[in-house]
């Protein structure tokens, strides 16, 4: 018989950091909203959510980094906005970013989870932080959640 691990959607006793981009506010705070209805939705304690802003998407990197490694948090939530404009601005940050957070997640073994959106629009930011798209902050929350749980199956 084939094992399977798979994760369960219970965040009871665990405790995240969610670090947030200033930049593109009106946006990324409903992303924060959204990751901390799923997180409190999941049986996460208030008291185990800690909030960490920074300047901008290009920032989340260092600050996801420093959460890791403090070992305090079962996974780190990073939450952004990109949205393309008429430079390649978009293309640098967007990119790096992703690739900062996701370096952070192989050399730490802490969950850091890209909730960054990177949009064309404005419009698509709004469709994804929580219009006819969804939340996608509520969708990095709950993927922290089951990464967290596999990850306990695993060691």
């Amino acid at each position: 018989m084939t094992k399977v691990i798979e994760g369960k959607f219970d965040a009871k006793g665990k405790s995240f950091a969610i670090v947030v981009s200033r930049w593109n506010e009106f946006i990324v705070g409903k992303l924060l909203e959204g990751a901390k209805d799923s997180l409190l939705r999941h049986n996460c304690d208030i008291k185990n959510i800690t909030v960490i802003y920074c300047p901008g998407s290009f920032e989340l990197p260092l600050l996801v980094q420093k959460a890791a490694l403090t070992k305090k948090y079962d996974a780190v939530i990073a939450l952004g906005a990109v949205i393309r404009g008429a430079t390649p601005h978009f293309e640098f940050v967007a990119g790096e970013s992703i690739k900062g957070i996701a370096q952070v997640a192989l050399s730490s073994g802490v969950p850091c989870i890209n909730g960054i959106l990177t949009c064309d629009t404005i419009e698509q930011a709004i469709e994804r932080a929580g219009t006819k798209a969804g939340n996608k902050g509520f969708e990095a929350a709950t993927v922290a959640i089951e990464m967290v749980d596999v990850l306990s199956q695993i060691k």
